[in-house]
């Protein structure tokens, strides 16, 4: 939450279990279920008892864990603004065996159906707090492009070589 001229009132606030947050002056509030522009009118009506005229404006913040193949794997704090690339950077940016396009959305253990990609919106997916992002690894044959073009000259070498025996 931010508060036009009010660095002290303005701050991240965090929900707790029971579903409220604890703001400056005004005290515990319950804000799960609300809206965005629900709990920013409630807000601006809270801190017209101490401001004239508040600005308020309010940001809802998901715990996520990004894993899987991200050099800083961990839990963050994302926005629904951000994109999956947005999230990915947070953890250091995809692992250099990381496919930053292959992304599952984890719940209590179970693979959400949901199709993303590197330019998906927070926003535009079923995010909540709590859940995971799983970046997954790149194909074995993506990973080792060297190994398999030095497979195939040699594979070619040897066909050839038999070739010209024959």
């Amino acid at each position: 939450m931010r508060i036009w001229r009010e660095p002290d009132l303005s701050g991240d606030y965090d929900v707790d279990e029971s579903g409220q947050a604890v703001f400056p002056k005004v005290g515990p509030l319950k804000v799960t279920g609300m809206s965005p522009e629900g709990l920013k009118d409630t807000l601006v009506k809270a801190y017209q008892v101490f401001l004239r005229n508040p600005a308020v404006e309010v940001r809802l913040l998901r715990r996520v864990n990004i894993l899987g193949a991200v050099r800083t794997p961990g839990l963050y704090q994302v926005d629904p603004t951000m994109s999956l690339a947005d999230a990915a950077a947070l953890a250091g940016g995809a692992a250099s065996d990381g496919s930053p396009d292959k992304v599952d959305l984890i719940r209590d253990g179970a693979k959400l159906p949901v199709v993303l990609s590197r330019k998906t919106r927070l926003a535009d997916t079923p995010l909540q707090s709590g859940d995971q992002l799983y970046f997954r690894q790149r194909s074995w044959m993506s990973r080792n492009t060297g190994v398999l073009a030095g497979l195939l000259t040699a594979t070619a070498g040897i066909i050839v070589t038999l070739a010209t025996r024959h």
